[in-house]
Parts: C-alpha cells; structure tokens; sequence
C-alpha cells in the first residue's frame, strides 16, 4: 500500500472512532440543550452522524480496507470537554448553558470538517472518486451543522444578553437610595 493510501486509511480510522464518539455523546447533549431548536440540530445531528458512520464504512469497503476505528485523542477530549460543560451547565443560566453547548458543539464540527477535508483531498490524489464524493457529502453536512450552530447562537445570546440587562437594571433599581423631596426655605 502506498504511503498516501496508508495516510488516507489512518485518517478515516480516526474519523471512524471520532464518529463513534459522538453517537454516544449526542444524546446528552440533546438532555442538557434547553432551546427547542438547539435540541432539534443536537438530534438531526444525531441520526446524520449515524449515518456518516455508515458512510465512512462504504468508503473503507471502496479501498477495500478493514473498517477498524483507531483511537481519536482528539475527540476524546473534546467529548470530555462536552461532558464538562454538561455538567457546569447545571450552575448557569439556561442561555448562557445552551451557548457554551454551541461552543464546544463547534470546536467538534471544526474538528471534524478539518478531517473530512483531509480525506477527500487525500482520496482525490489517489484518483478514488467514489470516496472522495461520500467523504464530500459528510463534510458538507458538516459545515452545515456548523452553520446553524452559529445561527442557533444569535437568537440565544440576544436572550441571554437581555436577561443581564434586565437583572443589571433591577439590580441598580434596588440599590439607588430613594430621593427626598426637597424643601425650600423661605428667605427672610
């Protein structure tokens, strides 16, 4: 096998684990999203990451390559970051939970928008059009996601950044010492 074909197979072994990662991970993160619409990308993203497994077994079945994931430090950790901001998510208001959920959701679609453009490119080289065209596929549902993952976080922050001027507001109202009325003096 040459090396650029041994490259493209230990990157798509990489995304094969990554993958799998997130098929467990999703699903908490649809639990601890508050917004309506933000569990409802969490979830199609869900059933698309399913189904960007089962593609990524076609491409390995088109180089005729076993499809044998190799562990991803990558997105373990940010899995574990995810789980992290699931968890810190319970102290912050529900705005400011859902934008973090949205940040490390993004750092996981640029990771993986990063190594799908990899593969396809490598695939290219080796003239494996099939695979380069699924692998393109997942990498547009990728930068999809990622896209309204930014959109989702412009109606939410707009909330959360009301709510603080709202609690700001209250706050100084509370805190100001009521005026007296003044009085005049007569002059004599």
């Amino acid at each position: 096998m040459s090396q650029v074909k041994e490259l493209l197979v230990e990157e798509l072994q990489d995304l094969l684990h990554a993958e799998n990662q997130l098929v467990a991970a999703l699903p908490k993160m649809v639990e601890a999203a508050h917004h309506p619409k933000l569990k409802e990308i969490f979830q199609k993203h869900h059933i698309q990451t399913q189904n960007q497994v089962a593609r990524l077994n076609q491409v390995f079945e088109l180089l005729g390559e076993e499809a044998e994931p190799k562990a991803c430090r990558a997105m373990a950790g940010l899995v574990e970051e995810a789980q992290e901001t699931i968890e810190e998510g319970d102290s912050k208001d529900e705005n400011a939970a859902d934008l973090a959920l949205v940040a490390i959701a993004q750092k996981v679609e640029h990771y993986e928008i990063s190594g799908y453009g990899t593969a396809r490119a490598l695939a290219l080289q080796l003239n494996e059009r099939d695979a380069a065209r699924l692998l393109s596929s997942t990498l547009g549902e990728e930068e999809a996601s990622d896209y309204l993952l930014t959109e989702i976080s412009k109606p939410i922050l707009q909330e959360a950044l009301a709510g603080e001027f709202d609690s700001r507001k209250t706050a100084s109202s509370e805190r100001a010492p009521s005026a007296k009325p003044r009085t005049r003096t007569k002059a004599s």
